[in-house]
């Protein structure tokens, strides 16, 4: 959507349920805001479900992931820019 060497927003479209975002770490401190839909995060070892509206930070390095329960679209910020998507 926009970068910038210092920050970065992406979206991610979901089109099913049962969808995965495998679980992965990096060295990025990440914002999500859920734009629509409904998904099932692991954030370290915590669960948490979201919904259209929530929003939450990830702190560089926790592994995390998550699984679409309803179709929707996720908008993630990443500081320092996430070189690796460009």
């Amino acid at each position: 959507m926009a970068d910038h060497p210092e920050l970065m927003m992406v979206a991610f479209r979901f089109e099913k349920a049962g969808a995965e975002g495998a679980l992965h770490s990096h060295p990025h401190v990440q914002s999500t805001f859920v734009e629509s839909g409904r998904f099932r995060f692991i954030l370290g070892e915590e669960e948490r479900e979201v919904q259209a509206g929530d929003s939450f930070v990830i702190p560089s390095g926790l592994t995390h992931g998550c699984v679409c329960l309803e179709p929707g679209k996720l908008v993630d910020c990443f500081t320092p820019r996430r070189d690796d998507f460009l």
